[in-house]
């Protein structure tokens, strides 16, 4: 990115808030997993060595409140739902983290970062014996710089707890044990037994991975106030420099609202995945700029799919007439300079669509070096985005075994000589036919210079499936 330099040398220190294990993800919690994904991808094709840390918090009110509701244990309940998190960002091709801490594993960290702020005068045990532990926001003049509010201006929670506390806007560092909550859900501490305030699990994971100063800290916009917020405090207020940078992606939302289950309008990733292929989902998330909002729907989806298999089919038949090229190391200077400008995804993608189109008409004249640099830049391009269809992990996803591949191959080919025989005799009544017996199957043909070649478009259930 332009002008970026990190605290080390070659080197650049990522941490974005990973999901509270509640529930199976929708679109709109992969969404940035997506965008932190392809901002890893650039920073690695920029030479960087990138170090990338993405909690999983695994203790949570909503996790103990959902695990009671089905009869699970709470930590059954959020190892579920790690493993559904964990699913869903590859099945769309992100990389994993370097590392995924869960909270509940870095309990001494937090302990630690209380007693730090309490002697400091900037944490105070509550004083009703409920052992919870909190954050005095008026001890600290800077509280309020990230989201731009004062703290006089702020109004507390709708859903705070007011017991205890000095100002109703102070933070829960450590939330003392009730006994309507299950005795494994809590901690020893000089307080009491307890379990920690979410806001807290981040700062001492993020201190402990990446060192007192790192280079970018993010997440969804809607974490800014108060998560990030109270991070913020909490960690400068021990003494730490904390994120040089702060990066928030936009919300998606449906009919205009922020998507969540809450609300009833969360696109589970699983459901959305038999509607569309994994790289087509992933294609339309990476369209819209990560500041901007995506607003989600079954039309967009669809449209977005059918756009980036018009640039599969130039990839398989540009591969087919050059033999195959590498993706390029350098890539064009106008999709650099678009990805270095706050990393504008749509702009650099309206040089990749110019580019495939100046390869369209390349292949009219065959194999040639300007066609091959061509296609090579397109896979460059679509490798920074995680999107090239010739690679990991898409290249290996046909769904279809070799031998079963073989046979299609054959069965489809037979029909495809009955179609061609049947144009070469005029009888177009009766290859329109094949055709469209075909596409019924969900086989596309596509007719080329080269002949028809074929492919399996992806399953569109009905609505309501």
């Amino acid at each position: 990115m332009r002008d970026f330099e990190p605290v080390h040398p070659g080197k650049v220190g990522i941490y974005h808030c990973g999901l509270t294990v509640q529930g199976a993800p929708h679109v709109g919690h992969i969404y940035k997993e997506v965008v932190f994904d392809v901002l890893r991808r650039w920073f690695e094709y920029a030479g960087y060595e990138v170090t990338v840390i993405a909690n999983v918090t695994d203790i949570e009110d909503k996790i103990l409140a959902k695990s009671a509701e089905r009869g699970v244990p709470w930590w059954a309940h959020a190892y579920e739902f790690e493993r559904e998190l964990h699913w869903a960002y590859d099945v769309l091709g992100c990389r994993p983290p370097t590392y995924e801490p869960r909270a509940t594993g870095h309990i001494p960290e937090m302990l630690e970062m209380i007693q730090q702020l309490i002697d400091s005068g900037h944490a105070y045990v509550a004083p009703d014996g409920s052992g919870d532990v909190y954050f005095d926001v008026k001890s600290w003049p800077a509280y309020g710089e990230l989201s731009n509010q004062k703290i006089d201006d702020m109004e507390p929670a709708e859903d705070a707890d007011p017991r205890g506390k000095r100002d109703p806007r102070d933070f829960a560092l450590w939330k003392g044990h009730t006994e309507d909550t299950p005795r494994t859900a809590s901690w020893p501490t000089p307080w009491g037994r307890g379990r920690p305030g979410w806001h807290l699990e981040c700062s001492a994971m993020a201190g402990k991975y990446l060192g007192t100063e790192f280079d970018i800290h993010g997440g969804g916009l809607d974490l800014r106030f108060p998560h990030h917020e109270n991070e913020l405090a909490q960690s400068t207020a021990v003494g730490q420099k904390f994120a040089r940078f702060w990066m928030h992606n936009a919300l998606v939302t449906a009919a205009g609202e922020k998507m969540s289950k809450s609300l009833g309008n969360g696109a589970i990733v699983r459901n959305v995945v038999r509607r569309v292929r994994p790289i087509e989902l992933r294609w339309y998330l990476v369209q819209s700029h990560y500041r901007s909002v995506v607003e989600y729907s079954l039309a967009s989806l669809e449209k977005a799919a059918t756009g980036f298999q018009r640039i599969e089919g130039f990839i398989a038949r540009a591969t087919e007439v050059t033999g195959g090229v590498e993706p390029a190391t350098k890539l064009p200077v106008e999709f650099v300079a678009e990805m270095d400008n706050d990393l504008s995804t749509p702009a650099a993608i309206a040089v990749l669509h110019n580019t495939v189109h100046d390869g369209n008409k390349l292949i009219e004249d065959g194999d040639s070096p300007a066609l091959r640099e061509n296609l090579a830049a397109v896979r460059g391009m679509l490798a920074v985005l995680g999107l090239d269809p010739l690679a990991e992990p898409w290249v290996s996803r046909t769904g279809a075994s070799e031998e079963l591949t073989e046979i299609l191959d054959g069965l489809v080919g037979a029909l495809l000589e009955q179609r061609q025989a049947a144009r070469e005799r005029k009888d177009y009544a009766a290859s329109d036919e094949i055709r469209d017996r075909l596409k019924a199957l969900g086989v596309v043909v596509e007719d080329t210079p080269q002949g028809s070649r074929w492919t399996i478009a992806p399953h569109q259930p009905t609505e309501g499936n």
